[in-house]
């Protein structure tokens, strides 16, 4: 609690008001305060927490700065908690140094809870999170404006500070954040101007891109194996045409199966040519490239991932003992996999995942497993040992007797 201030509650210079939500408690880490039943107010800058009825008419409160919140998170209460409210838990770094006079000057959390007693609305969580994700109070820090005001008009009363002076030094700094903020307006509406330009263009490019992929199609016999490969490639880094998103489904189940059979239709042909197999990881980067600005969260693309056998389609989600997490396609066969290893082991004598990587042009990652899986067919043996984990060829499958008499 040694984070909050006491303040005005009326909305200073360039702060915005946001939302407002009644009887809430604040508490102390785990423990109860007696601000409860509370009118909380979020803004650009601050959550103020009042009486009912004291913040609209502009009586002191308590203002916590959203530049202390590190994270937040929602507690959800447990199954046999019965008659509890859901609460957000804040989680603050430091107090400042500068810091205004506050409920307490004690240090005991670094958290506090703000707890809705009817009902946490979904949206608060939303607006919560894309108001400090903006952190104007880094562009326009209004309250760091009137607590300069406050000082120079302290140090003026007490007649440390000439009066010309301290007028001309509050002229120039408001002048000077006047000057900021018009820069930063600038900025951004040059910001929203280029990205509307670049979804314009993004439109046209996907255009040109249908208009490409049909030439081929007519024209198969007229161009080149090479040109073909080439066109495709341009092809692929325009995007997705079309990309799964959730605000066209009604739920969550029928989103991730529409964004599993997209995953497989622009998934197959890579897996394949990559030897079968992909990472989660390079999965995810090469699909949030093709989707453009429509990007998919790492939740979202292994719950769909997770839809994709039970729906039958040409690629399958697969977790090796390792937790290394993988798409494949279907016709991928170990044994084939480990056949061709073996073979290799034998060329070479020994390999390391490292060996393997290089020699067929996958990961690290892909190269360990496929030798892992070889060792468990039984067609390879490792040597543990402080330089690397090495792989040799099974020399008691051979037929030929290691021991003659």
């Amino acid at each position: 609690m040694n984070r909050f201030e006491y303040a005005d509650s009326r909305l200073q210079p360039n702060e915005t008001y946001v939302r407002r939500d009644m009887a809430v408690r604040l508490y102390d880490g785990d423990t109860k305060t007696n601000f409860e039943g509370g009118e909380l107010i979020l803004t650009s800058h601050r959550i103020l927490w009042g009486r009912p009825g004291d913040i609209p008419r502009g009586n002191t409160c308590l203002s916590l700065p959203l530049r202390y919140i590190i994270f937040f998170e929602e507690e959800v209460p447990g199954p046999f908690s019965f008659g509890r409210s859901k609460k957000i838990v804040l989680h603050l770094s430091e107090p400042a140094i500068d810091k205004m006079p506050g409920p307490t000057d004690r240090n005991l959390h670094n958290y506090v809870k703000l707890s809705f007693k009817e009902g946490l609305d979904s949206n608060f969580i939303t607006q919560l999170s894309d108001t400090i994700m903006r952190r104007l109070w880094e562009f326009i820090p209004a309250t760091e404006l009137m607590s300069n005001m406050n000082i120079h008009d302290n140090q003026r009363n007490s007649g440390l500070l000439p009066q010309i002076k301290t007028r001309t030094g509050i002229i120039g700094i408001e002048r000077s954040l006047q000057e900021k903020q018009k820069e930063t307006d600038e900025s951004i509406s040059l910001a929203f101007q280029d990205l509307t330009k670049l979804m314009d263009m993004a439109k046209d490019m996907v255009a040109i891109s249908k208009t490409i992929s049909a030439k081929i199609r007519a024209r198969q016999g007229d161009i080149t194996e090479d040109e073909t490969i080439r066109f495709k490639a341009y092809l692929m880094s325009l995007g997705i045409d079309d990309p799964v998103t959730r605000d066209a489904y009604k739920s969550s189940n029928e989103y991730f199966k529409e964004l599993a059979k997209q995953l497989a239709y622009i998934l197959e042909e890579p897996i394949k040519e990559v030897g079968g197999m992909m990472t989660l990881t390079d999965v995810y980067c090469r699909v949030n490239r093709a989707r453009g600005l429509e990007l998919l969260s790492p939740e979202d693309l292994l719950h769909a991932s997770r839809h994709l056998a039970s729906l039958g389609l040409p690629i399958v989600l697969r977790t090796f003992d390792s937790g290394v997490m993988v798409l494949q396609v279907l016709s991928h066969d170990d044994n084939a996999v480990a056949d061709c290893i073996m073979e290799l082991l034998k060329q070479k004598g020994s390999m390391t995942a490292e060996d393997l990587a290089r020699s067929e042009g996958i990961s690290v990652i892909l190269a360990r497993e496929r030798l892992l899986v070889t060792e468990k067919h039984g067609k390879a043996c490792r040597d543990d040992s402080i330089e690397a984990l090495r792989f040799y060829p099974n020399l008691f499958l051979e037929e030929t007797p290691i021991f003659s008499d």
